[in-house]
């Protein structure tokens, strides 16, 4: 939203010790990370899943967290759900994320539709100019590749059945083999159903699970006239949006959220000690320290 600054080093002192370490980790993250406890669990040299499971949903309370589902509509007709973690280093009240929300509804995201990790800083994409400004010769710099389809769709398996949450490394270990499922002519949703249909109730190793999947699923080779080519960006626009429990989402369809969790949550978390909430900062905060003499108000 352009209010923070990117480079500056987040102040977290309004949260617990261990909230307050959990923040920081995430807030060193690259975007598009995988946010479930159990993943962040697996790379915190600390703490472990109930630990990590717990903070999570109270930096979501405290303002800091929202897990958002966005229904996205393709422009080759596909609809899929992607749920993002939208991360903000400034506590926000629950007005606020409600209005960010709405904002997202209608919003042109191509080649910006993966899940995982966001941050409400996000900047807009810049509309094209009729003119490109001329570069100088030899300062060209060669831009970063974008997350090829086969990528893509392991990033979204977890919004389509949470039981399987690939990492990033995952995702870059099985990405070869859905790229062999795409070049013999099967769609991202093939891929999809492959991997998310008839799973067990937990599944304790996913990338391992996938691989085996993807093996022994692969479909058969078709003649060269019958390939499909597969686009490396498709236009894709959000046409809904809904809030969700950040911690087992359910949504807010169904269960009443309360600063971001349902009830039953909450509940989960209150159990841990005092709840963290957000607090607006009132007009008599002063930037600096009184140096003496009469309180100076903040202009």
């Amino acid at each position: 939203m352009g209010d923070e600054d990117s480079h500056a080093d987040p102040n977290f002192a309004h949260l617990s010790p261990r909230d307050a370490e959990i923040a920081v980790f995430i807030d060193h993250l690259e975007d598009g990370h995988a946010m479930g406890h159990k993943v962040i669990a697996a790379q915190h040299p600390r703490y472990g899943q109930q630990a990590v499971r717990t903070s999570s949903g109270r930096l979501v309370h405290a303002g800091h967290l929202r897990w958002i589902k966005e229904h996205l509509t393709i422009e080759d007709g596909s609809m899929r759900w992607v749920t993002r973690t939208y991360w903000s280093r400034t506590p926000r009240s629950v007005e606020w994320w409600a209005d960010f929300a709405r904002e997202r509804d209608g919003r042109d995201v191509t080649e910006h539709y993966r899940s995982g990790l966001a941050r409400v800083e996000e900047k807009e994409p810049e509309e094209p100019t009729d003119q490109e400004e001329p570069t100088a010769p030899g300062r060209a710099e060669a831009p970063a590749p974008e997350p090829s389809t086969a990528y893509l769709t392991l990033a979204d398996v977890r919004s389509a059945d949470p039981r399987m949450p690939l990492s990033d490394a995952d995702c870059h270990s099985l990405e070869s083999l859905v790229t062999q499922w795409l070049s013999r002519g099967a769609t991202p949703d093939d891929v999809t159903r492959a991997l998310t249909d008839g799973l067990p109730p937990d599944v304790t190793n996913p990338g391992g699970f996938a691989r085996k999947r993807l093996e022994d699923k692969m479909p058969p080779m078709k003649p060269k006239k019958a390939e499909i080519r597969q686009k490396a960006a498709r236009r894709a626009r959000i046409d809904k949006v809904i809030m969700v429990c950040g911690l087992c989402e359910a949504d807010e369809r169904t269960v009443e959220l309360v600063n971001g969790l349902c009830r039953e949550c909450l509940a989960e978390c209150e159990a841990d000690g005092p709840m963290p909430v957000y607090t607006p900062i009132p007009e008599t905060f002063l930037p600096a320290p009184r140096t003496g003499g009469m309180p100076v108000r903040a202009p």
